[in-house]
């Protein structure tokens, strides 16, 4: 408290000595006095009250309409400060909250992390960037050891931190099942028991899961209410939607899934993606189908990955750099 009434006592003098001499090394010490205050928690009403002070200490006679002045200025550094320290206060609170989220989208990534399989038939490309830092899109590989790599991709309605909770779950359900029981159907019929037990029932997930043998060069699937990919036909340069029906997950335990299968001859590519590729916004216009599959036929030259990457960034110049939605791609080309 010495300390305190020593510098209140200082500022008296800073004060007396610039209106004299207007000299800067009073502005410098003034300075300092600021910094002190502020270390010591002095609030802006304080620093007013004690202006008011000095001021009537070296002035006794000073006019009733300056006084005056002093005293509004004073109530509004009160309500300044009281709404300065309610500011910081949320600041520290959002500050907080946004380191939590951080360390969480690091546990999100290395929970959800996957391996891109390296295989002489199949050249593949994957892409997965989310929009904040939470991601709301989820894809997987899965191999067996006899030849057939499993591809999930899903996308959770709904996003941030319970997006990125349902997406763990997802994830480590799939982890469980038996690698001999790869089936599309049987794969998405399982997860729909999982999410309508345990997941809330305003948040549904959708979900793309295929299976590639690469002895037969076949690849089944089945789709839970997910966006559509597409079949590009090398022979016939030419895209098709694979565009499959299904229920998101979540709505029904007694859902059911159709399985097809496509036989994958050499230079075809597979197609898969979440609608954070598909709606993409050029201002306030959405990008039309014609456009991305032109985008994804111009970097089909170049390996799976560099493509997936080129169209990102394609994308992303388009947009302004600001993805409004996670955006995942993934493309199979056939090789041999």
């Amino acid at each position: 408290m010495s300390t305190l009434k020593l510098d209140l006592e200082n500022y008296k003098e800073l004060l007396q000595e610039y209106i004299k001499t207007q000299d800067e090394q009073a502005l410098y010490q003034a300075e300092q006095f600021s910094k002190q205050s502020m270390q010591q928690n002095i609030s802006p009403e304080e620093i007013i009250n004690v202006h008011i002070q000095s001021l009537q200490e070296l002035y006794p006679e000073m006019p009733d309409y300056i006084q005056a002045s002093m005293n509004f200025l004073l109530e509004t550094m009160i309500s300044y400060g009281l709404a300065y320290q309610e500011h910081q206060s949320l600041r520290e609170k959002q500050l907080e909250l946004k380191s939590e989220i951080s360390v969480a989208a690091n546990m999100q990534k290395t929970l959800l992390s996957t391996v891109k399989p390296d295989l002489e038939e199949v050249d593949i490309g994957a892409l997965s960037v989310p929009a904040k830092q939470m991601n709301g899109d989820y894809h997987h590989f899965v191999q067996d050891g006899k030849g057939s790599l499993g591809i999930a991709v899903a996308d959770v309605i709904g996003k941030g931190v319970p997006a990125a909770l349902c997406m763990s779950m997802i994830k480590y359900s799939m982890d469980s099942y038996p690698e001999m029981r790869m089936d599309p159907s049987v794969i998405l019929g399982s997860l729909n028991r999982v999410v309508e037990r345990n997941v809330d029932a305003s948040m549904f997930i959708t979900m793309f899961y295929g299976l590639y043998n690469s002895n037969t060069h076949t690849f089944s699937y089945s789709s839970a209410g997910h966006e559509p990919g597409f079949y590009y036909y090398s022979d016939r340069d030419e895209f098709e939607e694979i565009d499959v029906p299904g229920l998101v997950l979540g709505v029904s335990s007694e859902t059911s899934y159709t399985q097809y299968q496509k036989k994958v001859e050499k230079g075809d590519m597979i197609i898969l993606l979440t609608d954070g590729v598909t709606e993409c916004r050029q201002g306030d216009r959405f990008i039309e189908q014609e456009e991305i599959l032109h985008v994804i036929k111009q970097y089909s030259h170049l390996p799976a990955q560099e493509t997936v990457e080129n169209v990102y960034k394609h994308f992303e110049r388009l947009q302004d750099f600001h993805l409004r939605d996670d955006f995942t791609l993934i493309i199979l080309k056939r090789n041999v």
